[in-house]
């Protein structure tokens, strides 16, 4: 019986050790967004033992088809030769990186001199690397010696066959009731404790058009971090007043939090009784909005409408979980489609029963996973058209049911990154405003628009980046997307994900940043009359100041 020592102990594989340096040094090349040397030196460790296990996979498989075994002489030879290869391609893409970094930068206005290390690139992801690799080789070895004990019983066939099972069924339990569980479970004790926070400058508000405040059938407490932060921080006359020059009216905030109620259909119940209270329904705009995952509504799709209607708006909003977006896309996204729907149809059910002519512009809208909350409310896009008078969806997660079918099913020549549906009817892509006016052509109300950046990761990344080259990569690029980006097996999938990370790092109209784009967004859904392409520029700027 061979040492089964050997199996933590033994040197790289030819096929992984060639593998692991290609996929590593393609992390290197640049993606969407900028990342620091230190993503990148991670980044580096995890593509490379993919490809390792790709290469070494590829190399039991070829040495089980053909038995030939090159001569030690020649062998070492492939291997001096290799190794060499792999250093010297290993030190340019290294070279290289920096100035893909800059490139990047420059392409979104960024300083473009920055700090990157290539040796503790290096040194962070070999030392990675490393720790991985030994991990894997000891389960390698547990499922050996399993299978070695079950060869004892049963037939050899039969003890290989179930001990890969078992050992991938040990694994696979560990990784998700473990590993993957533990994680969640120590972000939503750290996110809980957060969420019973506030903000800092942030306070009760005074008014009893707000929930929290006056009167409020939900306590300031039972909003959460997020909640009182979007109701603590709505416009006030004042500040309306000095936009407008008019007597203004105080804006209607709704918000129902976690601790509110015991389920989405509860919660909402209790958003429509404060609507109520507030007179939201008697206000000429009720706007449903969607939350991310740790109950925060963007400011600016808040204020760029109260702002637009001298706050004669009525804002409604609810809270699904406090753990951050992406914990949340992972975990329980279906509780954010089910909490939007709850709410969606609860605010519906109670403005159809208003006579037609008092019936408020009922808007939806919502940012990232808020997006995909109130997407998940509506069946296709005519149903969301139908039952709405307008929708401003900001940065979409590719997971978007009716974002995925406009945009496979666009216009032939529009490219995906700004897709043409129906010749723009009724829905319409935009990065920067100019692109709301095209396709030239009628564009009846209600409307939906869709603000989405060409370089925005939450928009394009999605698991079939794994193994399948996307449409945004191919043809004309989109504004901002690097030329010399490309698509590898596995390792833009990583890319991309971790350009997650810095997706609120770079300057608006890249990345995950909006601005003042969404001024021109809710213009082009729901502008009041009489607005002027003045008020929208002096919006934009009121909006987008620090």
């Amino acid at each position: 019986m061979m040492d089964r020592g050997r199996v933590v102990r033994r040197r790289l594989g030819f096929g992984g050790t060639l593998l692991a340096t290609l996929f590593a040094c393609a992390s290197l090349t640049p993606s969407l967004l900028p990342r620091t040397w230190l993503f990148q030196g991670v980044m580096g460790a995890i593509t490379g033992i993919l490809g390792y296990a790709v290469g070494a996979t590829l190399g039991a498989l070829g040495r089980a088809v053909i038995p030939y075994r090159l001569p030690e002489p020649a062998r070492r030879t492939a291997w001096q030769v290799m190794v060499g290869g792999c250093c010297g391609l290993g030190v340019v893409a290294l070279w290289y990186s920096i100035d893909w970094q800059r490139d990047v930068r420059a392409l979104m206005g960024m300083d473009t001199r920055i700090t990157w290390f290539p040796p503790v690139i290096l040194a962070v992801a070999v030392t990675l690397f490393a720790l991985c690799l030994l991990v894997a080789r000891l389960v390698r070895l547990g499922g050996r010696r399993l299978i070695d004990w079950l060869d004892r019983y049963v037939p050899a066939y039969v003890g290989h066959v179930a001990g890969v099972l078992i050992i991938a069924a040990l694994v696979a339990v560990f990784a998700n009731d473990v590993l993957f569980s533990g994680f969640v479970n120590t972000v939503s004790d750290v996110s809980s404790v957060t969420n019973k926070g506030t903000h800092p400058g942030v306070r009760r508000p005074d008014s009893d058009k707000v929930s929290g405040g006056p009167g409020s059938l939900v306590t300031w407490e039972s909003l959460g971090r997020e909640g009182r932060r979007f109701t603590g921080t709505a416009a006030t006359v004042p500040q309306l007043t000095a936009f407008s020059g008019r007597p203004a009216t105080e804006p209607v905030r709704v918000y129902v939090g976690l601790g509110a109620a015991s389920s989405p259909q509860a919660q909402a119940a209790v958003a429509v009784r404060e609507l109520e209270r507030t007179g939201g329904f008697g206000r000429p705009v009720l706007a449903v909005l969607g939350t991310t995952g740790t109950g925060w509504v963007d400011q600016h799709i808040a204020h760029s409408l109260e702002f637009m209607y001298n706050g004669d708006t009525a804002l409604v909003a609810l809270q699904y979980s406090y753990l951050p977006s992406w914990v949340s896309f992972l975990a329980d996204k279906d509780k954010a489609a089910a909490a939007g729907r709850a709410l969606f149809e609860a605010v519906y059910a109670r403005w159809e029963r208003l006579p037609p002519a008092a019936r408020p512009r009922l808007l939806v809208s919502g940012e990232s996973l808020g997006s995909y909350e109130l997407e998940g409310s509506f069946r296709d896009l005519d149903d969301l058209a139908g039952r709405t008078d307008g929708a401003l969806f900001v940065g979409p997660p590719n997971a978007n049911h009716i974002w995925h079918h406009l945009t496979t099913h666009r216009d032939p020549g529009s490219p995906v990154w700004r897709p043409v549906y129906q010749s723009g009817r009724t829905a319409r892509f935009a990065q920067h405003p100019a692109d709301l006016s095209l396709p030239q052509g009628p564009w009846p109300l209600p409307r939906v628009v869709y603000l989405q950046n060409a370089t925005d990761p939450v928009v394009w990344w999605s698991p079939t980046l794994l193994y399948h080259r996307p449409a945004w990569l191919e043809g004309p690029r989109g504004p901002g997307v690097n030329p010399q980006m490309n698509w590898f097996p596995l390792v833009t999938f990583w890319q991309v994900l971790v350009d997650m990370t810095a997706a609120m790092s770079v300057p608006p109209g890249h990345g995950h940043r909006y601005g003042g784009n969404i001024v021109d967004g809710w213009v082009a859904v729901a502008a009041p009359r009489g607005w002027t392409t003045d008020d929208t520029w002096r919006l934009r700027a009121l909006i987008s100041a620090p």
